[in-house]
């Protein structure tokens, strides 16, 4: 009796011991991908810019309370989400700098300078812009998307998503993203740094009929630390462009006008 007691026991201990030793690996399981928030992110993206090649002007205006007004104005010709170049038009001084994005690699080519200089997408660009918020089309493939709640704000619904940044190579580590449920149009958003500081907020304005699709033409982006610094982006003269993969290369920067 006894033995047969002490072999359930045990068989007990065993079974036990094999659930203890299964539940790190169950807990270390990432969750499955959130598919609904995905759809909604890829929408808000399509809205954004056309999935196709495509070349737009961009001027950015910075507007500080201890300093005078500064414009700077670029060109960007982007290949999906991968390739991008952007072309410094304005001020005359910087005419000839140019970005390169391949992938989440950056470079900047100056006349100045043999060769280009490694950046990163977080690094400033001019003004509350970063590079990658000009350089990057999309934030699907840079972040992992969750729908959070939803919310009304004057009479609308609206989706709020926060995307997590994929790596830390990407732009942001954090961003909180309104989408109108009605039309998948990017409402506002907020970006944070890796301590999940806010940095800035962003509002979407001024949608036109561009290409097919109402887009929005004005981005503000506010500074969040430092009351009364604002960039406003002004999106102007999009059009598809074919652009052979020849020209996403550091050896062609120099040959383009």
């Amino acid at each position: 009796m006894e033995s047969r007691y002490f072999s359930q026991y045990i068989l007990a201990t065993c079974l036990i011991s094999t659930l203890l030793l299964a539940l790190p690996q169950a807990r270390a399981t990432p969750n499955e991908p959130d598919e609904f928030a995905q759809s909604i992110l890829e929408k808000a993206d399509d809205i954004r810019f056309p999935r196709e090649s495509f070349q737009v002007d961009v001027d950015i205006r910075t507007i500080s309370q201890d300093r005078s007004d500064d414009l700077h104005k670029y060109r960007v010709l982007s290949k999906g989400n991968e390739n991008s170049i952007v072309l410094v038009t304005e001020p005359v001084s910087e005419r000839g700098q140019a970005i390169l994005m391949k992938g989440r690699d950056l470079w900047i080519f100056m006349p100045s300078v043999n060769q280009p200089i490694r950046l990163s997408l977080s690094q400033r660009l001019t003004g509350q812009v970063a590079n990658g918020d000009i350089a990057r089309a999309n934030f699907t493939g840079d972040y992992h998307p969750k729908l959070l709640r939803t919310e009304t704000i004057d009479n609308e619904q609206y989706y709020v998503l926060e995307l997590t940044g994929v790596d830390r190579s990407v732009t942001y580590q954090k961003v909180i993203l309104w989408v109108e449920q009605a039309s998948f149009r990017p409402f506002r958003a907020e970006f944070y740094s890796l301590s999940n500081r806010l940095l800035k907020t962003c509002r979407y304005e001024n949608y036109e009929m561009i290409l097919g699709q109402y887009r929005p033409t004005r981005l503000i982006m506010e500074n969040a630390l430092i009351q009364g610094e604002t960039s406003i982006l002004e999106y102007s003269d999009m059009k598809l462009r074919d652009l052979p993969d020849k020209i996403f290369t550091k050896n062609y920067l120099k040959r383009l006008e």
